[in-house]
Formats: structure tokens, C-alpha cells, sequence
């Protein structure tokens, strides 16, 4: 990935949008006369890349990169990167479809700025991981040579070189996401040491406790299920026991209602012959006179037993009577 051009619009001296082009994938060299801007090119490029030391751009704050410092009107400062993308062994991660990837940095005349990658707005982090994805780090201390640095680095010790490539090509930045990761591992294995003592200390008895409780709860569940069914059985035992006992007392209700039944009529036949009897002993008074006393005496006696049978016949009825009702008052109790 390489840039393929570059537009300027309201950046410190490029009050108008101006667009340079022809750059080359591997060396470029801006030359010009004191005062046309050349320095402020490569301050456009620093300030898209993400430059947070402002004193590398000659700036003080944000501002200060407007045109003018938004005094003439121009109160925005734009600065698009326009990258070549087509090389995918070399292109950010997360980008392998666009051939052209464009990063806009805008900034308003009160210090506000905002990206834009490929005209969508996107978070600084977004943006930086991108550039350091293709070891673009602009923040690293050695990533821009300035004027008067070039001897001190000609007189550097071989292990210093190797910390300026390194800091150049940006893996220190990744050593640090290193560092970073492990620490935050680190905490997480913490985090999770004290997850599994807290389930160890406290869970899983509390779990135990449950399961003890479940099982308790199962076998009392059974136990109701166990003498839901003995009720069961309990009552259909009683149920036919008393159907039984009310089908006996019906028998002895229908025996003692036949044998009632009998002796109403045995007494009404024993009223008949008292009523045949009355007629012939009044018969009898009348002829009183003229009858022999053995006739009227035998009448007499034969009264007096039908009436003895009558009698007789009546207290059965009564005790039959009461014995029905003490049977009825026997079925009503079992049944309820």
C-alpha cells in the first residue's frame, strides 16, 4: 500500500482545495522555492496519519492548522489520503477487497476533528489500527528523521539502530498490544481463579444442599402418590362394603315390607270377621231369647280369641315397623 495521492483543502497554507498527484510507490522528494508550502505537505500527511505531538507540524493546537487559523473565512481544514491498494500481501487487515482505500481527517475551528475511511466516519482507534496494521506508526519517536537528527542517527551503536528499525517498522507497538494482552490475561486467570473458589466455597455445597432438598422433595412426592392410592383403594373397599350392606338391607326392607304387607292383610281379614262376627253376635242379642246359652257362650269365646289375634297381629306390625326405621337410620350412618 502506497500513496497515490493527495488533497489539501483549508490545511495552513492551502486555503483552496488543491490535489497533488504522480506520487511513486517507493521514493518521492519535495522540492520547491522558501514558501511555496513544501513543508506543509508532509505536515498534511503526519496530521492524517494520526501525529498527536503537534510541536512535529509546527502547531500549538488544532486550530492552528486551519488556513489562517480560520480567520479568512475557511473555518474547516480537510486533508485526504488517497492509498493504493492492489498489492493484497501488503494491504490492512479487513480491507483485501478495495483496491483503493481513501482516509479523510477534518478539523473545525474550535479543536473538533473527526476520520473518515473510504467517506464513512470511523473512531481514532479504528483509524490507527489500520495504519499500524501496514507498521505505519507516525507517534513512534523515530518514525520521522527532522533536520539535525541525521548525524546523531550516523553515530548510533548497532543496538540502538536495531531499536530505531523497530520502533520504525512499528513492532514495538505490537510488543506493547503484547504486553497488554498478557496483563489483561493475567487478570482474566485472576478473575478466574476467584470465580472457581467462590464456586467451590459457595456454589456448589449451595448445589448439593439443592440436590439433598430435590431428592427429599421427590420421595415426599411419592409418598403423597402412595397414599393418594391407598386412599383410593381404601374407599372403593368401603364403597362396595357399603353397596353390599345396602343391597342386605334392602333384601331385609323388601322381606320385612312383604311380611307387613301379609299382616295388613291378615288384619284386615281379622276386621272382616270382626265385622261378621259384630253382626252375628248382635243377631245373636236379638234372638237372645230363644238361643241356647252354650251357642251364645262358644260365639263369645271365638270373639274374644279373634281379638287376641288381632292384637297380637298388630304389635308385630308396629315392631316390624320400628325395626325398618332402625335399619334406615343404620344405612344413612354407614353412608355418611
Amino acid at each position: 500500500m502506497y500513496i497515490k495521492s493527495l488533497v489539501l483543502d483549508g490545511f495552513k497554507s492551502y486555503g483552496r482545495r488543491t490535489e497533488i498527484t504522480g506520487f511513486d510507490k517507493e521514493f518521492n522528494a519535495i522540492t520547491g522555492l522558501n514558501g511555496t508550502g513544501k513543508s506543509n505537505i508532509l505536515d498534511s500527511i503526519c496530521f492524517v496519519l494520526g501525529i498527536t505531538n503537534l510541536s512535529q507540524v509546527r502547531a500549538t493546537t488544532l486550530q492552528d492548522l486551519v488556513y489562517k487559523g480560520g480567520q479568512a473565512g475557511v473555518t474547516t481544514a480537510n486533508v485526504t489520503l488517497v492509498f493504493d491498494n492492489r498489492d493484497k500481501n501488503q494491504c490492512p487487515v479487513g480491507y483485501e477487497q478495495n483496491d483503493e482505500i481513501s482516509v479523510t481527517r477534518q478539523v473545525v475551528v474550535g479543536g473538533k476533528n473527526k476520520y473518515l475511511i473510504n467517506g464513512r466516519n470511523a473512531p481514532n482507534e479504528r483509524v490507527k489500527n489500520l495504519f499500524c496494521s501496514v507498521q505505519l506508526n507516525i507517534n513512534n519517536p523515530n518514525f520521522i528523521i527532522m533536520q539535525g537528527r541525521i548525524t546523531k542517527v550516523l553515530n548510533m551503536k548497532p543496538h540502538e539502530i536495531l531499536s530505531l528499525v523497530e520502533e520504525a517498522a512499528g513492532t514495538n507497538v505490537w510488543q506493547e498490544k503484547k504486553e497488554k494482552s498478557v496483563k489483561m490475561l493475567e487478570k482474566k486467570d485472576s478473575k478466574l481463579k476467584e470465580m472457581d473458589g467462590v464456586i467451590n466455597e459457595e456454589i456448589l455445597p449451595r448445589l448439593e444442599k439443592l440436590r439433598e432438598e430435590r431428592g427429599k422433595y421427590l420421595e415426599y412426592q411419592r409418598v403423597c402418590r402412595e397414599i393418594e392410592h391407598l386412599n383410593r383403594i381404601h374407599y372403593s373397599f368401603l364403597y362396595l362394603k357399603l353397596l353390599k350392606i345396602s343391597d342386605g338391607n334392602r333384601a331385609k326392607t323388601d322381606e320385612m315390607k312383604a311380611s307387613i304387607e301379609n299382616n295388613n292383610q291378615k288384619i284386615l281379614n281379622n276386621q272382616q270377621k270382626n265385622e261378621e262376627l259384630k253382626a252375628q253376635i248382635e243377631e245373636l242379642y236379638e234372638k237372645l231369647q230363644g238361643d241356647s246359652g252354650g251357642d251364645l257362650k262358644g260365639k263369645e269365646l271365638a270373639l274374644t280369641e279373634l281379638i287376641k289375634e288381632d292384637s297380637v297381629l298388630t304389635g308385630k306390625k308396629k315392631a316390624l315397623m320400628d325395626k325398618i326405621q332402625a335399619e334406615k337410620k343404620q344405612m344413612k350412618h354407614l353412608i355418611n
